[in-house]
């Protein structure tokens, strides 16, 4: 790789991402696998343009400083699944503490990790600002750009549709919006028979 010694800002992080972007690619999906890789890469590249004064003037030392970069982004991607997967974990024993036995705590626990996956992101995300974050729908509103009665909302059908999700077990497979029409034609003409 070699970067022009531009002053220009722009025309130097093109140059750096035109001729990094296949290396720091490899970098990640080594570590990472292929799924998710380029949204790791992306992340970091936005990381770089907003460090770009810290860009060594070296082209071997500015591939170097965009490894980092990406290896830092691929631990905070590693930690945010975590974070999710103790929020399943976390939600479980928040439901084990009422109304729950000792003896199904753990067979909650993993209904409710299982059923987590199977959540939309959305609404991972708004019950995970509640239980895992701590904050208030206040608060939560605000990360999310919305009124708190908005978030509420929100957060009871992310809760409701998880309950269903441990109540009902995931699907086995995923479905269609045309399946679940379908499903629902078929429970309401059983209803009328």
């Amino acid at each position: 790789m070699s970067t022009p010694q531009s002053h220009d800002p722009e025309q130097r992080f093109t140059a750096l991402f035109d001729g990094t972007y296949c290396d720091v690619l490899r970098f990640v999906r080594r570590r990472h696998g292929d799924e998710g890789a380029e949204d790791v890469v992306a992340e970091a590249f936005l990381v770089a343009w907003r460090r770009f004064e810290d860009l060594p003037e070296d082209a071997g030392d500015a591939r170097a400083w965009l490894f980092g970069i990406a290896r830092g982004t691929l631990a905070n991607s590693r930690r945010g699944v975590r974070r999710r997967d103790a929020l399943g974990v976390r939600l479980a024993d928040h439901g084990a503490r009422f109304g729950q036995g000792n003896d199904d705590s753990a067979t909650l626990r993993l209904d409710v990790g299982r059923s987590w996956r199977h959540l939309p992101a959305t609404e991972q995300e708004v019950i995970a600002l509640a239980v895992l974050d701590g904050l208030t729908s206040a608060q939560a509103a605000q990360v999310l750009g919305i009124t708190p009665v908005a978030y509420r909302l929100r957060l009871s059908r992310a809760r409701r549709r998880l309950r269903r999700l441990v109540e009902d077990g995931p699907p086995s497979s995923p479905r269609t919006a045309a399946d679940r029409t379908a499903h629902r034609a078929d429970t309401a003409w059983e209803a009328t028979s």
